[in-house]
């Protein structure tokens, strides 16, 4: 279910039970600042998740108050772990949903990485 990304940060959702330890996950990447983890539903046949660690709930909610070694973090993270699984050439793809009409379904900001097939247009026609 579509989730409100102007809600507050909830400390139950199940990334933050991930980055607590309280499920387990298969981590591809992770370091001060982010966490990558295989899909549990893969939509490719490489879909991975990068999360920050920060409670943050949207793009909005961490551009706004994320620290800028934050932001920079995550994003060198998000860029690690395209480049160590060899898919700057063929390519990949990002995704973000967030909000309702972006179909966001967990309340902790996450980036998907697909990859290892082409994957067609980017929207539905």
């Amino acid at each position: 279910m579509p989730i409100d990304a102007t809600q507050p940060y909830d400390s139950q959702n199940v990334f933050a039970k991930i980055l607590r330890g309280e499920i387990p996950n298969r981590t591809v990447y992770e370091d001060e600042w982010a966490l990558a983890f295989h899909d549990i539903n893969p939509q490719a046949p490489l879909h991975v998740l990068v999360i920050p660690k920060g409670a943050y709930v949207s793009w909005d909610d961490f551009s706004a108050r994320a620290s800028a070694e934050e932001i920079a973090g995550f994003v060198r993270a998000v860029g690690h772990v395209a480049r160590e699984a060899g898919l700057v050439e063929p390519g990949y793809r990002l995704l973000a949903n967030i909000g309702g009409h972006g179909h966001q379904e967990v309340p902790h900001l996450h980036v998907h990485v697909f990859a290892g097939r082409p994957l067609g247009p980017m929207l539905a026609r």
